[in-house]
């Protein structure tokens, strides 16, 4: 290469014939540093100037030098960018040219709750990710986020400088209006509410339509970051099976005589952790349970974008009577850009709102400012289209990996970010302990106690399809399941 002429760097855009853009660029970093083009202290070309020289996403550079950095190869300095680290911090534990694993010079986490729930955002020295909730930054609408960002620079300080309204944004909650009567359920913008992503919004709702000592029932296995917020809010939880059709529609109905919950929270498309999406006749005779037992449905419905094709939702079944619907743009914008919503019965959303106001004020109209702008100016749909084919193509390849090792797959959904996984028959150790064993290696497993609402060990684990392209990963499976 003539720009940087240490680093040699040829990327091979072919995800057939080649490891992810990520790994690429830190194959030749690797290789650099390995026979000494690039020594101790000597500084990398910037983040930018890399992706500007080789026509690649800034995320991708981003997340190769975070994970160099992760790995002791290279140390990050404030105001003084990346530089190769000190020989003594490389040593031990180096790969070799070619290499799609990483050194591991550093001490592992430890697996457990609160890990999961706070340090996980903020721990970066994990190389594979295969755990986590969210899409490889080089996956996600760059574009659409300059663009929305450089349109935000350009409003006068005085249109943004007062604490916006309490409902969020005006014409961002205009256009979440029209997008819902575009798939099925009509409404009118004061029946939306902006939140700080989904977690905000589910938080919003348990606070404001339940009490303390009130029953709920969740999914089983459910969303992960629900079960501390309904803990936090003194509410007693049952649980009932979600198989890949939908609820246990009988145990649900037998729940709801027997406890008398106040809601039912559901995931409904390409549910997380499962990756199942519930069918309409399931959706259906939920909606006929809740009616019959007067539960409020809260519905998560952040990854419907994610989606093939048609599937039920449960409030525009409803007619947003007793459904309160969240969704968001985490999953495909960003997840760094906190923008999410709320859909109910104005009613619903006027009390929300004044919830919402109580625990936090408004949310950041800035960030509704570039969701806005990413969505109409960004060429979102596209973008949407192309993750969803590449979803596509990694189901198929990580569904034949987990089943070549024996592992069996609650669904098989082709499209979202999650796969289900049963450990092969007569593993005796226990998902926890497998999670465990992985993080020495440098590898970010989601057992099945993150998602059972008794955190019991049972012998599930969650793999983001995303993130699940590595050798690492397979080598460390094969040798311990076998």
């Amino acid at each position: 290469m003539t720009d940087f002429p240490l680093i040699e760097f040829h990327p091979v855009r072919d995800r057939n014939k080649a490891a992810t853009l990520v790994q690429q660029v830190i194959d030749a970093v690797t290789r650099a540093i390995d026979t000494q083009a690039l020594r101790p202290g000597m500084a990398l070309p910037s983040v930018r100037d890399f992706a500007r020289a080789h026509d690649v996403s800034t995320f991708t550079v981003a997340a190769a030098y975070a994970r160099l950095v992760a790995a002791g190869r290279l140390v990050a300095r404030p105001g003084a960018g990346y530089r190769v680290a000190p020989r003594s911090s490389t040593q031990a534990g180096s790969a070799g040219p070619g290499t799609d694993a990483l050194p591991h010079a550093w001490s592992p986490p430890t697996l457990g709750a609160e890990w999961l729930l706070s340090d996980v955002f903020a721990d970066h020295s994990i190389p594979v990710k295969s755990g986590c909730g969210w899409l490889p930054g080089e996956w996600l609408n760059e574009d659409g986020l300059h663009l929305g960002l450089r349109h935000v620079a350009r409003v006068p300080g005085a249109r943004i400088a007062g604490y916006g309204h309490p409902y969020g944004y005006a014409p961002l909650r205009a256009a979440i209006a029209e997008h819902m009567g575009a798939i099925g359920l009509p409404v009118q913008a004061e029946q939306v509410l902006l939140t700080q992503g989904v977690t905000h919004g589910l938080d919003l709702a348990i606070r404001t339509l339940l009490r303390a000592g009130d029953t709920v029932i969740v999914e089983r296995p459910c969303y992960a970051n629900l079960l501390p917020l309904l803990r936090l809010a003194g509410l007693r939880v049952v649980s009932v099976e979600r198989a890949a059709a939908g609820l246990d529609c009988h145990a649900l109905e037998q729940l709801a005589a027997l406890h008398r919950p106040r809601a039912l929270f559901v995931n409904p498309v390409l549910q997380n952790p499962t990756g199942a999406t519930l069918t309409m006749a399931n959706a259906c005779q939920v909606l006929r349970v809740a009616e019959q037992h007067d539960m409020w449905i809260i519905e998560d419905d952040i990854s419907r974008e994610l989606a093939v094709g048609v599937a039920p939702m449960l409030a525009a079944l409803d007619g947003a009577r007793r459904v309160v619907y969240l969704s968001g743009y985490s999953k495909v914008v960003s997840p760094s850009v906190r923008v999410g919503y709320v859909v109910a019965h104005a009613d619903v959303v006027r009390d929300m709102a004044r919830t919402k106001m109580a625990v936090g004020l408004t949310s950041p109209e800035i960030l509704e400012r570039v969701v806005h702008q990413a969505l109409h100016e960004g060429r979102y749909q596209a973008h949407v289209a192309r993750v969803r084919e590449r979803l596509a193509l990694a189901h198929g390849k990580v569904a034949q990996a987990l089943t070549d090792l024996g592992m069996t797959l609650h669904s098989e959904p082709r499209a979202g970010l999650f796969l289900w996984a049963r450990l092969p028959q007569g593993w005796q150790g226990g998902a926890n302990a497998l999670a465990s064993r992985a993080l020495n290696d440098g590898i970010w497993l989601a057992p099945g106690s993150y998602f059972d609402a008794d955190q019991e060990d049972i012998p599930w684990l969650r793999l983001n399809v995303a993130y699940s392209d590595d050798a690492s990963l397979w080598r460390f499976l094969r040798q311990a399941t076998a």
